[in-house]
């Protein structure tokens, strides 16, 4: 059976007491990259590391560059890579390793690895192996931890997928967006679905244990009919996990041109191809783990049992990168507009170990930001967050900080009443993208909108 013949999705009970627009915001990070500043004076990153644990970090590589931009993307990356630049950002990218490693302390341990960006798998093969050994150089080993790593079909070859499966790689997440190459077209996207296809079947002859593919929604021209067959073009392959995010159309992008204001039309629309993309991984055996993340219910578990994102720090290495501590996130400049990413891969490429030593830009982390971090990134899991976790780590309970939006949240059918944890309803995780946001500070609200977008 295909998701076409199933039928409408359950309709959701009505919003009260007032109309929330669903798609706001993605929350997958707080405070927010355009909440960051310069930071003055810049701090050296010895004294930011000296008395955080160290037992169980999260490492991260940012690779900014891509074959092509797709029309969606505000992320940090830059198209192609000129006069030998990915050897000098490797070069640079072991001069910050270097400097880094210098402010942990010896027995730092790494949960967790992951290479992002850009597209990874951008590098060549060689130069694959060369990211492994900058990664391995920070004391992560990485045929012990899990290993996620980002692809693009036309990145993932062979000889790159070969390098990732000896060397430790635990997840493969392949941007697909859409097996419909009208809507990969659509969505600034150029591919072909015979090329997306034969990805996959390079990806799945490597033996990598986890298998992830994206897909989005909302995209112009798309219908419930080609939403049914790109999730069971997906579905064909059996895939361990399945991201479904909703379009979003941000300034500067590609299809910034359908930006404006608020479009209750097109948000019932992602609305409704929410539903029944959801209806239909779980009608296929898919768990729902958050709004946009499915794992199928027999995939192997392939994280640490102990890590938990809400606490454990972050290492972010390369432009783009953050990284995490308990006072502070810190990262270096963000930009979307070509001429400015390429400014500041400039910066990056020419700094010298000195340059890596301290913190260039970031958001100080109050109590009451990591109350709201906290809450974030647990409320938004299916899984919802143990109140014991939250009152064991800041000494009350979450209502005594935030009992008026726990109210409101309940008050609208986003919430589940009862019990010993916060958990979203199934309304309430169709609408995370407006839940989040509503936990924003004023300061990082302030702060995001002064910011001035480049």
């Amino acid at each position: 059976m295909t998701i076409a013949s199933l039928p409408m999705p359950t309709a959701a009970p009505a919003v009260a007491p007032e109309h929330v627009a669903p798609y706001q915001n993605y929350v997958y990070a707080y405070p927010h990259k355009t909440a960051y500043r310069p930071l003055n004076p810049r701090p050296a990153l010895t004294d930011l590391w000296a008395d955080e644990p160290q037992d169980s970090l999260s490492l991260y590589l940012h690779i900014p560059f891509c074959e092509v931009r797709c029309g969606f993307c505000n992320l940090f990356t830059r198209v192609g890579a000129p006069d030998e630049l990915t050897t000098r950002y490797l070069d640079a990218l072991e001069r910050q390793a270097e400097a880094t490693r210098e402010a942990l302390v010896p027995t730092a341990h790494f949960a967790t690895a992951a290479f992002g960006g850009g597209t990874p798998t951008y590098l060549t093969a060689a130069e694959l192996e060369r990211l492994c050994d900058i990664a391995e150089s920070m004391g992560a080993d990485l045929r012990a931890v899990p290993l996620s790593v980002e692809a693009s079909p036309s990145t993932a070859t062979a000889d790159r997928l070969a390098v990732l499966a000896e060397r430790g790689a635990t997840r493969l997440s392949l941007g697909v967006q859409s097996f419909d190459d009208t809507e990969a077209r659509a969505a600034v996207r150029p591919q072909r679905r015979a090329d997306v296809e034969a990805a996959l079947q390079r990806v799945r002859d490597t033996g990598i244990d986890v298998l992830n593919i994206d897909l989005i929604y909302g995209i112009d021209g798309q219908t419930p009919q080609s939403w049914a067959a790109s999730l069971d073009a997906a579905l064909a392959w059996r895939p361990e996990e399945l991201y479904l995010y909703p379009l979003y159309v941000r300034p500067l992008t590609g299809l910034a041109r359908r930006a404006g204001g608020p479009d209750p039309e097109w948000d019932t629309q992602r609305l409704d191809l929410y539903r029944r993309g959801r209806d239909h991984l779980l009608s296929a055996g898919y768990v729902q783990e958050s709004m946009r993340m499915f794992r199928r219910a027999d995939a192997p578990l392939v994280g640490p049992d102990d890590y938990a994102c809400q606490t454990d720090g972050m290492i972010g290495l390369g432009c783009g990168a953050r990284s995490y501590t308990r006072d502070l996130h810190y990262s270096f400049d963000y930009a979307v507009g070509a001429h400015e990413v390429r400014a500041i891969i400039d910066d990056y490429v020419s700094g010298a170990v000195d340059d890596f030593r301290r913190a260039v830009v970031g958001h100080a982390m109050t109590e009451d930001e990591a109350r709201r971090r906290h809450l974030l990134q647990s409320v938004l899991q299916a899984a919802g967050m143990p109140l014991p976790d939250y009152r064991a780590r800041f000494g009350s309970d979450p209502r005594d900080h935030f009992g008026g939006e726990i109210d409101r949240w309940a008050d609208r059918g986003w919430l589940r009443s009862g019990g010993d944890r916060l958990q979203l309803t199934e309304l309430g995780m169709a609408y995370s993208d407006a839940l989040g946001p509503e936990l924003f500070s004023p300061r990082v609200r302030a702060a995001m909108a002064e910011y001035e977008g480049r």
